[in-house]
């Protein structure tokens, strides 16, 4: 049986003597477009730039800082309880002694989705701008973003899938293996990428349910429903899942994509509190 042999280069280039890997620039290119899908979207309904300036910053952050503790706190709490350094810092304390700056590995996505979401709340705080209209407007270049995040992690060769006999099937040989294994980032990918495009639609078709909180109910339900069914494909992040796996059938991140699913759903049918923090229409 055929497979693709998956042995790139983490490194995209060099600057300075400094390796940029290509997972960052992955990180980079999905934030550069959200910003520029948002920056036009925020010029379709008239928000003054000084309104969208800071929004950058507080995303970000937000995802940034979310993720990592998100990863640190939901998957590896013993270690990271006892090195709370290395919690917020690229750094990791080696075992004959001393610090390497490793870079930060490992981010959660339910963590990123929930930093940000906190981050936007303070940034229409400072605004004044209605929290709806802008969940709702990062919510139309989220699946961007996503998109490019989990071709970085390709690139990482990590969060792979269960091993298959499928065609489909990619040797992680950086992983010091040589049987297939399913490309569970690069099928995310493909998903967020064909939301996007949908998301646009929706937009153009629908622009009045702007600041109601359907755009972020829809994004939210699509991406974790599928993050939720894909993780059947993909191998546990942490050894320890494999017990929760014995116990209920689920792992770790199908029992922390669920609430955002229901929130998603509530958000998109547009419930009570929905219409409360919206705008009216």
């Amino acid at each position: 049986m055929l497979h693709i042999i998956w042995n790139p280069d983490k490194v995209a280039f060099s600057i300075l003597g400094h390796d940029v890997v290509w997972y960052g620039v992955m990180w980079v290119i999905g934030l550069a477009l959200a910003y520029v899908v948002v920056l036009k979207l925020y010029k379709d309904q008239q928000i003054a730039d000084e309104k969208f300036d800071p929004l950058f910053i507080y995303c970000f952050c937000g995802i940034l800082l979310g993720a990592r503790l998100g990863h640190c706190l939901l998957y590896e709490p013993g270690y990271f309880l006892t090195h709370p350094l290395e919690m917020l810092l690229p750094i990791k304390q080696m075992p004959e002694g001393g610090w390497r700056c490793t870079g930060y590995a490992g981010l959660a996505s339910h963590g990123g989705t929930l930093g940000l979401i906190i981050a936007l709340w303070l940034y229409v705080r400072k605004t004044g701008l209605n929290w709806m209209r802008v969940m709702d407007n990062i919510a139309v270049a989220t699946p961007i973003t996503a998109c490019f995040i989990r071709l970085g992690n390709l690139m990482n060769s990590e969060i792979v899938g269960k091993p298959t006999d499928s065609p489909l099937g990619f040797v992680f040989v950086q992983n010091g293996e040589d049987f297939a294994r399913y490309p569970g980032q690069l099928f995310e990918a493909a998903f967020y990428l064909l939301l996007f495009p949908i998301g646009l639609w929706l937009y153009r078709h629908y622009k009045t349910k702007v600041g109601t909180g359907f755009f972020f109910g829809w994004v939210l339900t699509c991406i974790f429903t599928f993050r939720f069914f894909i993780e059947f494909l993909k191998d546990v992040q942490e050894p320890w899942e494999l017990d929760m796996v014995s116990a209920i059938g689920l792992n770790q991140g199908q029992m922390l994509s669920i609430p955002f699913v229901l929130v998603g759903a509530y958000c998109w049918i547009g419930g009570k509190y929905c219409r409360k923090l919206g705008e009216k229409h």
